[in-house]
């Protein structure tokens, strides 16, 4: 009778086993027997399986739910950009870029804050030697601090000789010899360094600015739009190279020259460069977005850049017939004075003067006479290496066309010696 009872409060409420029925039949020896174990162990069985499933049923949906949360964070990650090399860092510590600022020891300068507000500072950075002292001097006051900082690359080796003047400890000073304006931008000018300046003028020393306001000028490029652009030449004292360069009378800004005679001729419809979308090299001026590009572009064991100023186009963030131009209404003087590998023979000649003697005036007749032999063996070297510099600039863009299948060049008629200026 227990295990009648036992069997009804088990399966009782169960219809799928009729267990009292066969209990309470002529046939319960037989079932008490042979059936029951058999049945006893079926039931066992059943209800440990049981917990087994729905344990793993719930394990699994437990892990179901955290694969899929993993994986809706990694499809979330996936499109979080990430700077190289900080992956392992979390993306509110990461302090992608910089700027060239100098900071105080201790405390805060609330003129120094007010300034970096309110103002919007580019940066001039100039490739100077001591000879060209006086003129870099003229240029950097031409420049106000609240608007500009300033960077000197001094290719001599001298450093000190320029603290007396009254701005000296107030811009950056970084020296290697005999290094061009090209090689110090492409190490100390990375993209991500000058990213909090609005402009990058990449000057050289020899400019004379009498007619030149820096202030207004970026206010002209902002208004025309210009990325890429240079203050025209005073072709009465400048050294001009470019027809485009030269200064247009009454006017604002151009973007383009016309030459109808001899070689390199600009017509109306010319695309390439120097004709339209164009800028020399001695006084570029690069948005920071223009900069960013052409510092790619920039070759580090070629330095002297030839070559380059033809492709500045392409970083034009836009049209180059339009995005690039010279500036005529802030103009400036191109000198032309020699710097590595050469010496200014006119300096060398006025040193001279005013020496009574005339057997010193000899020895140093003769001293200079070497000199000047050096000076324009040196300075022959300089032009040949940049010539060579420019054939390799041109081998490399153009293999690096032909093998960059997914580049698709938005000036296909225009080749590197194109005739059309």
């Amino acid at each position: 009778m227990a295990i009648k009872k036992w069997a009804h409060d088990l399966f009782g409420k169960c219809s799928c086993f009729p267990v009292l029925s066969l209990i309470e039949t002529a046939n319960w020896r037989f079932f008490r027997s042979k059936l029951l174990p058999a049945l006893s162990l079926l039931v066992i069985v059943f209800y440990v399986g049981s917990t087994f499933v729905v344990s793993d049923s719930k394990e699994s949906f437990s892990r179901w739910g955290v694969f899929g949360a993993l994986k809706d964070s990694e499809s979330k990650c996936k499109v979080q950009c990430r700077v190289h090399g900080t992956e392992s860092l979390p993306k509110g510590i990461v302090s992608a870029t910089s700027n060239l600022e100098m900071r105080r020891l201790w405390g805060t300068s609330k003129d120094q804050m007010k300034r970096r507000e309110h103002s919007k500072k580019s940066l001039l950075a100039i490739a100077v030697g001591i000879r060209q002292k006086k003129n870099v001097d003229r240029i950097v006051k031409k420049f106000p601090p609240s608007n500009f900082t300033i960077m000197l690359f001094h290719y001599d080796g001298f450093v000190d000789q320029w603290r007396d003047l009254q701005w000296s400890d107030n811009v950056l000073h970084v020296s290697a010899v005999n290094q061009t304006k090209w090689w110090f931008a492409k190490r100390f000018l990375h993209p991500d360094v000058v990213d909090e300046y609005n402009y990058i003028f990449l000057w050289d020393e020899d400019l004379g600015v009498e007619h030149f306001d820096p202030v207004n000028y970026l206010s002209i490029v902002e208004k025309e739009g210009l990325e890429i652009s240079q203050p025209a030449l005073d072709p009465s004292l400048s050294e001009v190279h470019h027809r485009i360069t030269v200064r247009v009378k009454k006017s604002r800004v151009h973007r383009r020259t016309y030459k109808n005679r001899g070689n390199g001729r600009c017509y109306w419809n010319s695309t390439a460069p120097p004709c339209t979308g164009w800028v020399e090299m001695m006084a570029p001026v690069f948005s920071r977005a223009a900069w960013r590009c052409a510092w790619y572009m920039i070759q580090s064991d070629l330095i002297h850049a030839w070559g380059l100023d033809m492709k500045l186009g392409y970083c034009a963030q836009g049209d180059r017939s339009i995005n690039v131009g010279v500036v005529d209404s802030e103009y400036v003087a191109h000198l032309g004075i020699p710097t590595l590998g050469g010496l200014d023979e006119n300096r060398m000649s006025r040193e001279e003067d005013g020496r009574s003697s005339r057997s010193e005036g000899s020895a140093r007749s003769a001293k200079r006479g070497r000199e000047v032999s050096l000076m324009n063996r040196e300075r022959g070297e300089v032009r040949k290496q940049s010539y060579n510099e420019l054939e390799i600039f041109q081998e490399r863009w153009e293999k690096a066309v032909k093998d960059d299948t997914c580049w698709n060049d938005p000036y296909p008629q225009t080749t590197n010696r194109s005739r059309a200026f």
